[in-house]
């Protein structure tokens, strides 16, 4: 009997922070947020970012509120990767441990500057956005981007052959619905029956 697979989400986002509009001068992404997702209800949501959303300036590991705050008017690109349930527990619980351990943990703002001079520079206990994401996967077995992960840069999981991509669009659409990546939610946002104002889903 095969088992079936489950998903592990990737959402990138653009909070249009004074901070995201200044890396965006940089990379010229629409996205340069990066968070990785254990469940389709965007409340398992992790990565490393700002710990007071007020003050840029205190940041590291943080489980992320993506239902308001920074994220309240937000665009993104919501993606999964199907991986077999063995995995999917192994990846949630080498997370917890980031969260157990999170003041161990600090925000690599050092590599934001060497990852656009293309220059591979690992931290100790130190990652930016995608930096962490990848490296999650990395040391469970899977190279998302293709790269190291201290070079890894949000727009690199958009061509990654690992990663499907499921909506792209405005956050608040994404919340609006209880299951947003089920069968049902893509029939209701192609019969019109949710806004698709900036939105589009992608199979």
């Amino acid at each position: 009997m095969m088992i079936p697979e489950k998903n592990i989400y990737i959402l990138l986002s653009d909070t249009g922070s004074i901070l995201t509009r200044m890396i965006k001068l940089f990379t010229k992404a629409p996205y340069n947020h990066a968070s990785i997702v254990f469940d389709d209800e965007l409340n398992d949501v992790y990565s490393f970012g700002r710990k007071k959303p007020r003050n840029p300036f205190i940041a590291g590991f943080v489980k992320e509120n993506v239902h308001e705050g920074l994220f309240s008017n937000a665009k993104c690109s919501f993606y999964s990767c199907s991986v077999d349930p063995d995995l999917y527990e192994q990846i949630y619980l080498y997370v917890q441990k980031f969260e157990q351990d999170s003041d161990q943990y600090k925000y690599n703002l050092l590599g934001l500057f060497y990852i656009l001079l293309n220059i591979e520079v690992r931290r100790k206990n130190a990652y930016f956005c995608s930096e962490f994401v990848a490296a999650v996967f990395a040391e469970n077995g899977l190279n998302l981007a293709g790269k190291s992960s201290a070079l890894t840069q949000p727009a690199d999981f958009e061509n990654s052959e690992c990663l499907h991509l499921l909506f792209e669009g405005d956050l608040c659409v994404l919340r609006r619905s209880h299951k947003p990546v089920t069968q049902s939610f893509i029939h209701h946002i192609l019969n019109g029956r949710l806004p698709m104002s900036n939105s589009s889903i992608k199979r």
